[in-house]
């Protein structure tokens, strides 16, 4: 899937975002915006412009459109970029007019997420780029924000990259813990990986975490969908990828940031996950100008 048809399809689900703007703004004015409501006019209208400050990627246009609704549903929104869309420094991101009150009020939830948005699409084109020659997909985990995830993970697709399990509900990925309980049973490694998948529908993705290149006939025996190499040295990586020889995908973790993400990716991996994506992107800069009137 190229990073176009991802970007595409980067806007979260209306109603998460939703949800996420109604409890940061009951957050950042539980009882109103008192500065604005003494310093301001009920009567003012304002023109506001959000811009970007720097180069890089946005992700966030939704949010920003639902934090000036929700204050104020008269307020107008016109979102000038898609998700994706790459940004410059002066680049015009969303004009919004109506009750400056509204505006002021609904300022820094609509920054604060679109920052933080456009801070995940940012660096996770980064990676994208890195690798981009190559026949590998960059996916996110589940190292995400509490309560953020819907949005970082779209905030993801709209930097290029590709979406791992959305939650727990997803898929069944077997790690060292889960195994470690499984062959308390009695089980060993083969047998415990195929009494998962006894126990599941058969349209469920099996991935299991492996960590060391011994563990791999024992896994490649029970057939898992994807198998995960931990913290693999390159070399190891290209012994396990040449023993599952296509067997299964296999995801390479651990390790990666923007200097090693393309060694990583040429040892022959499928899907390199970057937890990195969401728990360390910055936010971009992105500012609001507002000019207000005195309204009538």
């Amino acid at each position: 899937m190229s990073r176009d048809t991802r970007a595409e399809n980067a806007e979260p689900p209306r109603a998460s975002v939703q949800a996420v703007v109604e409890t940061a703004l009951a957050e950042d004015a539980p009882w109103g915006d008192i500065t604005s409501e003494a310093a301001i006019p009920a009567s003012a209208r304002a023109t506001a412009t959000i811009v970007s400050r720097v180069d890089g990627v946005f992700a966030g246009g939704l949010a920003i459109e639902l934090a000036f609704t929700t204050v104020d549903s008269d307020l107008t929104i016109e979102r000038h970029l898609e998700e994706g869309a790459l940004l410059a420094p002066g680049a015009l991101v969303a004009t919004i007019k109506g009750s400056a009150r509204s505006i002021l009020r609904a300022e820094r939830v609509a920054l604060n997420l679109s920052q933080r948005l456009s801070g995940v699409a940012t660096l996770t084109r980064a990676y994208v780029d890195a690798v981009a020659d190559l026949p590998v997909r960059i996916v996110d985990t589940r190292k995400t924000t509490p309560g953020l995830r819907a949005l970082e993970k779209a905030a993801v697709r709209a930097g290029g990259a590709s979406n791992h399990r959305f939650s727990l509900s997803d898929a069944v990925m077997l790690k060292d813990n889960h195994l470690a309980v499984l062959r308390e049973q009695g089980l060993d490694l083969t047998e415990a990986i195929r009494t998962v998948r006894e126990r599941i529908p058969h349209t469920t993705h099996l991935e299991v975490e492996v960590d060391r290149l011994e563990q791999l006939p024992a896994v490649i025996e029970a057939q898992p969908d994807t198998i995960m190499l931990d913290n693999f040295s390159l070399d190891d990586l290209r012994a396990g990828v040449a023993l599952i020889g296509g067997r299964a995908i296999v995801e390479a973790s651990g390790g990666v940031n923007l200097t090693t993400v393309r060694d990583i990716a040429e040892t022959g991996v499928d899907v390199i996950s970057v937890g990195a994506l969401t728990h360390s992107a910055p936010a971009l800069d992105l500012g609001l100008d507002i000019v207000i009137s005195a309204g009538g």
